[in-house]
């Protein structure tokens, strides 16, 4: 189950209690006080780890606590401080206070981590407050209660290259044809549920993401389709590719289809328009094809690719093509 959004409790360990204690020993009638501090209480952690893919295992599981300090002992021995408690989430998860509405940190990277509630810190045993006028102090301090939040997490897929079109344009056969990733493919709108993400290898050396978004219908950006759930998941990638069908299922009008796309994005985000792009038109074994390749090119002046996932027809040209471009950006100096 892929879930992209989860609110979740958490809170730090609560401190151990200081003690109260005297020596006693033989021929040391008044040791005085020997009474350890607690330790202190393991925080909660939010890391990201390469390999998880969803939130999924916070909607079973919404509260999560730190583990509590070791009280104090006598002979001044300290309790042990509780060992921090992490959790996992994928490269991408934004997380927010949800009660303050802000963004505490963008985990973006694989090893990004953040304190989301820090343990108590332990109570002062006895021996803290032994003085020259209190030689027998009879009191310490108790545990302190960890912080405590509540917690919003968003799910932003990382990936290099995102593929966006209406349902049916072939986007998940086309990741399934470029990497190992094994999207469910059927002769039906709104097969894609959630974000697919393949590893597609161009050589030995270099490879990149792709991420395969649900199909997107006019209105999406105003939370019309499935669309609007996963519109946020396009925002990190530095590479959009633009898959028009020549025949759609519904019979609608595919230059109509580009355009209804585009306009989606730009509503959305109008940095998107600003995105490298690159307009594929998919199933180029059907006759419309060519013909929709020619009004493309007309239309926006760039070019466009007809490829075939099923004759794998221009499929190299456009992982070529895609590499060169990350390349690319990857050398551009940053503002």
């Amino acid at each position: 189950m892929f879930v992209d959004q989860v609110e979740i409790f958490v809170r730090g360990g609560r401190g151990g209690d200081g003690c109260v204690s005297f020596l006693r020993e033989k021929y040391i009638p008044k040791g005085g006080p020997d009474g350890g501090d607690g330790g202190n209480g393991g925080s909660v952690i939010l890391e990201a780890k390469e390999g998880v893919d969803s939130l999924a295992p916070y909607t079973m599981k919404h509260q999560w606590l730190g583990k509590r300090g070791v009280a104090g002992m006598g002979s001044q021995r300290h309790g042990a401080c509780a060992e921090d408690t992490v959790l996992f989430v994928p490269p991408g998860t934004l997380v927010y206070d949800a009660n303050g509405g802000f963004l505490m940190k963008d985990l973006a990277h694989p090893g990004d981590r953040v304190h989301v509630a820090k343990g108590g810190r332990g109570g002062k045993g006895n021996m803290r407050f032994k003085t020259s006028r209190n030689r027998a102090p009879r009191q310490c301090t108790p545990g302190e209660e960890g912080e405590e939040r509540l917690l919003r997490l968003e799910l932003k897929v990382i990936a290099d290259v995102g593929l966006v079109g209406k349902p049916n344009a072939g986007k998940s056969t086309l990741l399934s044809r470029l990497s190992r990733a094994r999207p469910e493919i059927a002769n039906y709108p709104f097969t894609t549920k959630y974000p697919n993400l393949g590893r597609v290898m161009v050589d030995r050396d270099f490879s990149f993401i792709m991420a395969d978004i649900p199909g997107l219908i006019e209105g999406a950006h105003q939370g019309v389709g499935l669309g609007h759930e996963f519109l946020r998941h396009i925002e990190r990638a530095g590479i959009l590719v633009h898959l028009v069908e020549p025949l759609p299922m519904d019979g609608t009008e595919p230059m109509e289809n580009y355009r209804t796309i585009r306009q989606e994005l730009i509503q959305y985000d109008a940095l998107l328009a600003k995105r490298p792009e690159i307009l594929v038109v998919s199933k180029a074994e059907l006759p419309e094809a060519e013909d929709l390749v020619q009004k493309l090119e007309a239309e926006t002046g760039q070019e466009v690719l007809a490829i075939s996932a099923v004759t794998g027809a221009n499929l190299n040209r456009l992982v070529q093509k895609i590499a060169r471009l990350l390349r690319e950006s990857s050398q551009e100096p940053e503002n």
